[in-house]
């Protein structure tokens, strides 16, 4: 038989063929994760790391090289694949991901199970550049991909950007602070449902352009990227979780407001705020201490309370605490020369020398990279702070901040190699130090770190982003929500603003001018949505009664929010719940729920809060006017109720929540926005549980909560509750209970508790109400339409 075929090849052919499959042969080799192979002149190696994530290296030939990354902590797991050649194609097959890699061009694609194209390396695509670093030989590598032309993608980190998709630019992204906080997280997905990591801490280039996509990064002995399908926005958010770290639980009381200033000049200061909040009612659980409690520059992050204008520290934390509050403060990642901690990294070599903030008093940043440096930081940081009772952590200018940067700058030797190789990854192992150190003191405090910058996997470190020394203009505002987007998709959960800007250069008599108090009333109204609710500025009071008094409309709104903001907190914790136990998230692009409507891919200025909240800000003056330079004479007129363009997505329907009216998905409509009112949607068949008015966030048992059904499509809750502090819960020491309601039916199922925790309430009542135009709308108290008694066994009732 076998002689019978060959009489059908001619003697060239049957030459060819040989040769073929020769070459076929000794194109790659199989291992236990992947293959290797060599082509145009480097090395290449693909693995599985799971069924749905690929990690691709790649190395100058003969230059091996073994990278330790400071984001990916994930080992790679047991995977099962297949190997096929063809020609020049080799094709590794596991249960998710067909990855087709050709063998002479070294070009990539990436389809899914069924054979469809997902992400394609540019053939040729890959590149390193003779480079060097401070006397190192080494390369800037790059890396050319090919997407389609309509493709959106997000992510970056925080760009301070106006869009949502990020295609079509070219940025430079090097964590930085300049008029707003660039924190640059080299991640992008796509609406696709895959997102890519490119692992390199150094300065990189991102340039998108009908062409192609690259990376190109500074400094790297390699070409290190994962690829992760993940199906869809949330998909691709839990295998980048799955790499790089989950997120920890916060307290429950992290979620309720937060009252800040640059800065409070003495403990008294700090304890009448406190005190005057508690005197007017309105809710509070957290005072922020800003710097210099430290005293002069040249004692700068001493991590003591040095100025005299705070003689008895403990005296203040324990005021603030006995008066149900929570207190943070600020620190850096910097010392002046008169501290021990300078003297003692000074010895060690692990101060950098260039000029950052202060930039007097000879204040310089100290090497976070460097295990040791961390434990000087870490242990003054306990004897300052720690063991006075602080309860949580400013960790300011992580960047970190650094002025009249030069090249020489990034030759700096640090304790991973130059500067200009780790530089990106600063923030990242800046807050591992303060994390770690926290969870090592004490396993009854739940850490809490606000920080300036981040890098990919800093979720793991209990850090919320707030967006930097940003300018308080309508024109920041509106970037705000697709910056903050964009961040989060990065698969970093927790995001923030300083509510109405840092800078009032714009203003003239600051808060007291009307016309920023409307632009401060509207950026309230939006931080209500985020994952931290927290006023603060430079050089002004923002505190509520700086704003006016009761019956006020600045007042007014700032207080009616901070309301709404405690009535969600069962809400907002069982959606953190929902981030840390099954890597969701609780700010959500539209794309994340709506990704079959085309329409909301480029959409920027709403955005989903948790799955049930639908959230427009208001982003343009309504009803102050008169803008002159510095907006003098402002001009208040309510005479006429302007109205905000709201887009609804389609494939569900909507109720406006403070109207209870009824609107069909997959159309836009003008909402009216009188100065208290955001707007603000639910989609149908939305359950959410609405706490006890309080005024902090542990103080009344969430006995009676009402549970508010927004009717027209079947719809899931599940109430998470905890110890609200320390971290029992990863041992399981929690509870959920199911609710689950039947539209057709008009059936409410609530299910048998699962799990309990020291203190959980045995027997409680569910206010049941069902939303319509006559009951349960906007922020007051419904009438329930009926009451449940629960003790934990599974129950149905019918309205």
């Amino acid at each position: 038989m076998k002689v019978t075929i060959l009489r059908h090849f001619t003697f060239t052919a049957l030459i060819a063929l040989i040769t073929s499959l020769s070459v076929t042969a000794q194109t790659y080799q199989r291992t236990s994760r992947g293959i290797k192979s060599n082509t145009q002149g480097m090395d290449v190696q693909i693995e599985f790391y799971s069924p749905q994530m690929v990690r691709v290296y790649k190395t100058p030939e003969n230059k091996e090289y073994k990278k330790e990354s400071l984001s990916v902590i994930k080992a790679p797991g047991q995977t099962e694949f297949n190997v096929n050649a063809k020609g020049d194609m080799v094709t590794l097959q596991s249960s998710a991901l067909q990855v087709n890699y050709h063998s002479k061009t070294g070009k990539i694609t990436f389809n899914d199970k069924q054979g469809d194209t997902l992400f394609i390396e540019k053939e040729y695509g890959a590149q390193f550049t003779a480079f060097n670093d401070a006397g190192n030989d080494t390369y800037s590598p790059r890396q050319a991909f090919i997407l389609e032309k309509n493709e959106a993608i997000y992510g970056l980190g925080q760009t301070q950007t106006d869009r949502m998709n990020q295609r079509n630019q070219k940025m430079y992204m090097r964590q930085r602070q300049f008029e707003g906080g660039y924190a640059y997280v080299p991640i992008i997905q796509s609406v696709k449902g895959y997102g890519l990591f490119w692992d390199n801490h150094s300065p990189t280039t991102f340039t998108d352009n009908p062409q192609e996509m690259s990376f190109e990064s500074e400094v790297g002995k390699c070409i290190d990227y994962y690829f992760m399908y993940g199906g869809s926005a949330d998909g691709v958010i839990a295998q980048i979780r799955d790499l790089t770290g989950q997120a920890p639980m916060y307290p429950l009381w992290a979620f309720g407001f937060f009252q800040s200033r640059e800065r409070y000049k003495s403990q008294q200061e700090t304890m009448d705020v406190v005190a005057r909040y508690r005197e007017l009612g309105v809710p509070l659980d957290c005072i922020i201490q800003d710097w210099q409690y430290w005293g002069p520059d040249t004692n700068w992050n001493s991590m003591n309370f040095d100025n005299p204008k705070f003689p008895e520290p403990r005296k203040m934390i324990d005021f603030v605490h006995r008066n149900h509050a929570k207190i943070m403060i600020s620190i850096w990642a910097s010392f002046g020369p008169d501290t021990r901690q300078y003297k003692e990294l000074e010895k060690m070599n692990a101060l950098f020398n260039f000029e950052t903030w202060p930039r007097t008093g000879g204040v310089r940043v100290y090497d976070a990279y460097n295990p040791a440096a961390r434990k000087i930081f870490t242990d003054h940081l306990n004897q300052g702070l720690t063991s006075k009772g602080i309860d949580a952590w400013w960790t300011d200018s992580t960047e970190p901040d650094h002025f009249n940067l030069t090249q020489k700058h990034y030759d700096i030797t640090t304790a991973l190699g130059t500067y200009r190789s780790v530089v990106n990854a600063f923030p990242l192992m800046a807050n591992k130090g303060v994390y770690e150190n926290q969870r090592d003191y004490t396993s009854d405090k739940r850490a809490l770190l606000l920080t300036r910058s981040a890098f990919a996997g800093q979720q793991r470190y209990a850090t919320n982003v707030w967006s930097g020394d940003i300018r308080s203009t309508w024109e920041v505002l509106k970037k705000q929500i697709p910056t903050g987007l964009n961040f989060t998709l990065t698969g970093i959960p927790y995001w923030n603003t300083d509510i109405g800007g840092f800078f009032l250069w714009d203003y003239e008599g600051g808060v007291a001018n009307k016309a920023y108090q409307e632009l401060y009333t509207r950026w309230f109204q939006y931080a209500t949505f985020t994952s931290m609710q927290r006023s603060h500025g430079s050089g002004v009071a923002k505190e509520i009664y700086n704003l006016g008094k009761k019956g006020d409309w600045a007042y007014d709104s700032e207080e009616k929010y901070i309301n709404l903001r405690y009535a969600l907190l069962p809400y907002i914790y069982s959606t953190s719940w929902q981030v840390t136990g099954h890597a969701r998230s609780m700010m959500r692009a539209l794309v994340m729920d709506f990704n079959n409507d085309a329409k909301v891919h480029h959409i920027g200025n709403q955005f989903m809060f948790g799955k049930a909240l639908l959230v427009t800000p208001v982003t343009d003056p309504m009803y102050v006017s008169g803008k002159q330079e510095k907006w003098k004479n402002p001009v208040e007129d309510f005479s006429t109720v302007k109205m905000q363009e709201v887009y609804l997505p389609e494939g569900t329907s909507w109720i406006d929540f403070w109207t209870g009216e009824t609107y069909k998905g997959g159309q836009t409509v003008q909402k009216e926005s009188p100065i208290d009112i955001i707007p603000l949607f639910v989609r149908a068949g939305s359950l959410i549980p609405f706490g006890p008015k309080v005024q902090y966030a542990t103080q009344k048992k969430w006995d009676n909560l009402e549970i508010r059904i927004y009717p027209g499509a079947d719809g899931e809750f599940v109430l998470y509750e905890d110890e609200n502090d320390n971290y029992n819960y990863e041992k399981g020491i929690h509870s959920t209970i199911y609710f689950r309601w039947n539209d057709a039916t008009r059936t409410l199922t609530i299910g048998s508790r699962e799990g309990s925790f020291p203190g959980m309430l045995k027997s409680r009542k569910f206010r049941v109400v069902i939303v319509n135009q006559d009951n349960g709308k906007g922020d007051t108290l419904a009438r329930a339409d009926k009451t449940v008694s629960y003790n934990g066994k599974a129950c149905s009732i019918t309205l």
